[in-house]
């Protein structure tokens, strides 16, 4: 079989795992939204990440891949902390006053981010185009701070899922070369396991507050727990495996429409006209950075 011929093969296998990866990481902007009903910030991203973290080790413990070189446990050191533990909390924090629709345009920014960061640690060139879509996306998150609340005002948890967002893209700066020397999944796996120790402060109040929890939200918490961050992340990997990663990158553009129709369908979240234009706005300046990034 030729290298066509196991595209094509694949090619049904890949779009499944795209599917299943843009629904679940969608959802869980939804999902935050009904957890951080009973539960604070600390608490949720607890319950999310201390559960994920349990098929996370038994698969390293079972399936043994070699242990990561110095190098490479230093990377994760830093990944894991920065990627779940700060991540979720302070996305967490931001999802308390933000919807999920706007808050997953914001989190979309992360490519730009990424960009901005590669200027002075790789040398990377940025060019005209790469400075106007920085802008309009900028400018985008700017429209959602300002008008995606019931009255005009400037809201600061924008601020905090955007500080998020620049925990992802320092993450994935920093993955980067790992993922050259070691599987996605086990690299994965050890974010999961190694980002989940610094909420184990947080466990005692989290099983109190799941005990008074009711059944919807508990239920949402294991939703998030187990589809975005565990299978979503396997889909993910099977997706990178099946095509290139600037092609399979194209289809997350659809990750933030679908969390706001999510939004409006399991929360009754509408976007205000503000909210929507911004949301568009950010995201088409990350796709003209990214555009002018691969030219």
């Amino acid at each position: 079989m030729n290298r066509a011929d196991r595209s094509q093969h694949g090619a049904p296998l890949g779009f499944a795992a795209i599917l299943v990866t843009i629904v679940t990481w969608a959802s869980a902007f939804a999902a935050i939204r009904v957890g951080l009903r009973h539960l604070t910030p600390v608490e949720l991203a607890a319950a999310r990440y201390l559960m994920a973290a349990v098929p996370a080790g038994l698969y390293l413990l079972i399936m043994r891949p070699p242990l990561p070189a110095w190098r490479d446990l230093l990377r994760l050191a830093i990944i894991g902390p920065l990627f779940i533990a700060a991540y979720s909390v302070l996305l967490n924090t931001g999802e308390m006053t933000v919807a999920a629709g706007p808050a997953s345009f914001i989190i979309q920014m992360n490519p730009v981010i990424v960009a901005l960061i590669a200027l002075p640690m790789l040398g990377e060139r940025f060019g005209l185009w790469g400075w106007v879509g920085t802008a309009i996306s900028f400018v985008g998150v700017a429209f959602i701070a300002f008008g995606s609340g019931e009255t005009f005002g400037f809201d600061p948890g924008v601020l905090l899922i955007l500080a998020a967002a620049l925990c992802t893209s320092v993450s994935t700066i920093i993955q980067k070369p790992m993922l050259g020397r070691m599987p996605a999944l086990v690299v994965t796996a050890w974010i999961l396991f190694i980002g989940a120790l610094p909420l184990l402060p947080a466990v005692p109040d989290t099983i109190e507050a799941l005990g008074r929890a009711p059944t919807d939200v508990v239920v949402a918490i294991l939703y998030l727990a187990l589809f975005p961050t565990v299978i979503g992340y396997w889909t993910w990997a099977i997706a990178l495996k099946q095509f290139p990663a600037a092609r399979a990158s194209n289809f997350l553009y659809l990750i933030a429409p679908t969390a706001t129709v999510i939004g409006i369908v399991w929360l009754g979240e509408v976007p205000t006209p503000a909210a929507l234009i911004g949301g568009a706005m950010a995201i088409g300046g990350v796709v003209l950075v990214n555009a002018m990034r691969r030219r």
